[in-house]
């Protein structure tokens, strides 16, 4: 048996056309009654389908909310360009995260009313969701370190600092970060802790 829904027009939809309506409508559920109303029944009614179509395709309501979040990340990724310079490439990349993430950022907040009594841990839930911002990262590393710009190795938890911070801070205020929040996290967090890194002064060689 197939799965198949009506649309709003009248017309049938199956597989992936059907997919991505759901998906969206479930995106436009979280966004309007926040992580507590999304359930089965309210994106089905959005969706104009069934329960049991859901079901076949995401057994849990976990497992819905992940791949609402990969459809909207990856249909909006962030993209930063070779802009010649480590600091203007992360200067970007928080602009990017600020524009386009926010309202992600918001959701994850909110993800312990979805875990409560899950076997899906928060950790496991936000690493799948957010795995292209880690991408986009070492994209950037690496080209300075093709610059010259880094000579030594980072660890993980310094190289996604500067995001890390962005989340952080929007998670606290519930708004975006100001022009002068980036620049500060980038200028006088991030790359101090490079030039640390580069001078011996932090990780394994430092004294």
């Amino acid at each position: 048996m197939t799965d198949s829904a009506t649309g709003q027009a009248g017309t049938r939809r199956r597989g992936a056309v059907l997919e991505a309506a759901i998906l969206d409508a479930a995106w436009d559920q979280v966004l309007e009654a926040g992580v507590a109303g999304f359930t089965f029944d309210a994106v089905a009614a959005r969706a104009h389908t069934s329960k049991p179509v859901l079901y076949r395709r995401w057994p849990s309501r976990q497992e819905l909310l992940v791949a609402t979040l990969h459809r909207q990340l990856l249909g909006d990724p962030l993209v930063v360009p070779d802009l010649g310079s480590l600091r203007d490439e992360m200067i970007c990349l928080l602009h990017e995260g600020n524009r386009k993430r926010f309202r992600f950022i918001s959701v994850f907040g909110s993800l312990g009313v979805v875990l409560d009594g899950s076997p899906i841990s928060f950790a496991e839930l936000r690493a799948k969701a957010i795995g292209g911002t880690r991408l986009t990262v070492e994209t950037i590393i690496a080209r300075a370190r093709g610059r010259g710009e880094i000579t030594v190795d980072l660890p993980p938890r310094v190289t996604g600092l500067p995001f890390e911070l962005l989340r952080g801070e929007v998670l606290m205020t519930m708004h975006p970060l100001s022009e002068e929040s980036i620049t500060t996290i980038v200028d006088e967090v991030f790359l101090p802790l490079v030039s640390a890194y580069q001078n011996g002064l932090a990780g394994a060689d430092a004294d």
